[in-house]
């Protein structure tokens, strides 16, 4: 991919890293020209000094044939700007935004943009941690309402159908590792020894999973 980050700062520098390793060609715009020192050395990745919503600036970076747009900076305001100006204005496929203030994140959903809230969630992983601390997420949706989570069949439930498991609007088994090969689940699938199930589970049902993979057979 070809992506515009936009903010140098901790966490725009070692995104703009992590995408440079993976093959990604990656342009940092920052309006400070200091912030480039932060970025590793690597051919795939370019600095741009400016402000992430100035037309000539995101054109200089290449944003017209950009796969996906970052808005990582200090501040709510510039991110809500630049963010925009992607999606709207150079029709960017993919723009996600990082907001320090969660109140603002309606603004964002209103314009259709992804958003990354700090706090809020930091501490909504680090609450979901401490109450299944055995249940970690792989990989979260929205602000963290939706989870992706890995477990092992517990013994009392092999031999059942995989879809049991199911609770509408809940959980939902998406996929099974069975003997190192994924699989999507058919509906008449039964559960194995060994097997590795991933479970789509909203955040307020992990009390309810965690009672599946608990329970102990006849209680």
């Amino acid at each position: 991919m070809k992506v515009i980050v936009v903010g140098c700062g901790r966490v725009g520098s070692t995104l703009a890293g992590l995408l440079a390793t993976e093959g990604h060609d990656v342009r940092v715009i920052d309006l400070r020209p200091k912030a480039a020192r932060r970025l590793p050395g690597s051919p795939r990745i370019r600095f741009h000094e400016g402000n992430g919503y100035s037309r000539a600036v995101l054109q200089n970076a290449g944003i017209e044939h950009a796969d996906a747009f970052v808005a990582v900076t200090s501040g709510d305001n510039s991110n809500i700007v630049s963010a925009r100006t992607a999606k709207e204005t150079y029709r960017v496929p993919i723009v996600l935004a990082r907001i320090y203030d969660p109140r603002r994140a309606d603004i964002y959903r209103e314009l259709g943009i992804p958003t990354i809230a700090s706090v809020r969630w930091t501490v909504h992983q680090i609450h979901q941690m401490l109450l299944h601390r055995h249940l970690s997420p792989e990989l979260s949706f929205g602000n963290g309402e939706t989870l992706l989570i890995r477990s092992e069949v517990p013994a009392y439930l092999i031999g059942r159908r995989l879809t049991e498991f199911d609770v509408d609007g809940e959980i939902r088994v998406v996929e099974v590792t069975r003997a190192g090969r994924s699989l999507i689940p058919a509906h008449s699938i039964s559960a194995q020894a060994g097997d590795l199930v991933t479970f789509a589970v909203a955040a307020t049902a992990l009390g309810r999973l965690r009672g599946f993979l608990d329970k102990e057979l006849g209680t």
